[in-house]
């Protein structure tokens, strides 16, 4: 990206002023599995991720998204158990890409829905 795109854009990567502030006033806490950066403030409280790619906050992992909205204050791989067997890795929100779910009668596949079973009977004004 241009460095005009860095200047004016938030919604593809960090803004020139969020890099200069992880770099003047920001620690490097930790990086996630998908590349996201984390930093926290060396005075006071703030905390801020810059993402690998797109700003999408789902993709940020659930054990990060704690951390940066306060809900424990050491890093994640201090205070959390290890990942069980059976959890799978987190994914990303795809609504609004083709990717996203679709069920029949939707728009995108035709708009046409199976006929109603006959077990519905419409609500009518007045017919108790």
């Amino acid at each position: 990206m241009s460095i005009l795109g860095k200047i004016f854009t938030w919604w593809d990567g960090a803004t020139v002023g969020t890099l200069l502030n992880s770099w003047s006033t920001g620690e490097k806490v930790g990086e996630d599995s998908l590349g996201n950066r984390y930093f926290r403030a060396k005075k006071g409280g703030r905390r801020w991720v810059i993402y690998n790619g797109s700003n999408d906050a789902s993709r940020v992992p659930p054990e990060w998204h704690g951390w940066l909205h306060g809900t424990f204050e050491e890093l994640p791989a201090d205070v959390l158990p290890a990942p069980r067997a059976w959890e799978r890795e987190p994914t990303a929100n795809l609504t609004g890409s083709t990717g996203a779910y679709r069920p029949a009668g939707a728009l995108e596949r035709g708009g046409h829905r199976a006929a109603a079973t006959g077990d519905y009977e419409a609500w009518r004004p007045g017919a108790e």
